[in-house]
């Protein structure tokens, strides 16, 4: 069961399911619903985990990835398989519970996900899944709840999921080199990679703190800690760039969910 679990990514899981809920709860929805919110967000990125597991697995055997539980042989791909298709069933009753409008958001950024563990991973479009899911996150949880989010959130989302795929792919270059995986951080090149990750990640927080009814005070710590995180990325060596890096998507996930109670009032107020 741990290697079934380790097999999804239980990480980056987290990360999503946890900013679903803040959002739910941010956006002022009932508990039963942002419960519901973070099923549909949990048999999501189940499937996506077990599926890039599964689609990698040749791959990873190729250079020998000991942090894989099928190649290890903690957990078989038939297990995985199994899981995969459960949580596919799941996801689809669970994300359309929450509104038709709302679930087929969810449901497109699931889709969005699986196009690049299918194919987009290994093109120079390999950034669109990620602007797609992440923007569209921000939107089912908001409909979720009545009304549609201000534009300039899941732009804000789409910055910081385009800036997590480059921040994610960074330690993995040389065995995704190895095993013909060329996705846009490689096309960007190792060197430059921490900069446009920094850069993207820092738009977003500028996006988020230009458009969101935060106080000015929260605006400038926020766009403060940033500069000071971009700082480190940019001059930074060894692990330094990719901590200082999700350092920054931390404090765009605080602006983006400390931004959604006064939008999501005003949207609903606009839709009444």
């Amino acid at each position: 069961m741990t290697g079934l679990l380790r097999a999804a990514h239980p990480g980056p899981v987290l990360a999503v399911v946890v900013l679903a809920v803040l959002l739910g709860v941010s956006f002022g929805l009932s508990p039963e619903r942002v419960v519901l919110v973070g099923l549909a967000v949990l048999a999501g990125q189940l499937s996506v985990g077990w599926c890039n597991d599964l689609v990698d697995e040749a791959r990873d055997r190729a250079v020998g990835r000991s942090d894989k539980p099928i190649v290890t042989g903690e957990t078989s791909a038939r297990a995985v398989r199994i899981a995969c298709a459960l949580a596919v069933v799941a996801v689809v009753p669970l994300s359309l519970a929450c509104g038709w409008a709302a679930g087929a958001v969810h449901l497109l950024t699931v889709a969005s996900a699986w196009a690049y563990d299918l194919r987009l991973k290994s093109t120079v479009w390999s950034w669109l899944p990620y602007a797609v899911s992440f923007g569209g996150l921000v939107v089912f949880v908001s409909l979720a709840g009545g009304a549609l989010p201000p534009w300039w959130m899941p732009a804000a989302g789409a910055l910081l999921g385009v800036g997590a795929h480059l921040v994610n792919v960074l330690p993995d270059l040389a065995d995704d080199e190895a095993t013909g995986v060329r996705g846009l951080p490689h096309a960007i090149g190792e060197r430059r990679l921490p900069i446009v990750a920094t850069g993207v990640l820092a738009a977003g927080s500028l996006v988020v703190a230009l458009g969101a009814g935060v106080t000015r005070t929260t605006s400038l710590v926020a766009l403060g800690a940033v500069a000071a995180l971009a700082a480190v990325a940019l001059a930074g060596r060894g692990r330094a760039p990719f901590l200082a890096a999700v350092g920054i998507a931390l404090v765009n996930v605080v602006l983006l969910a400390a931004s959604a109670p006064a939008e999501h009032a005003s949207a609903l107020l606009t839709h009444s």
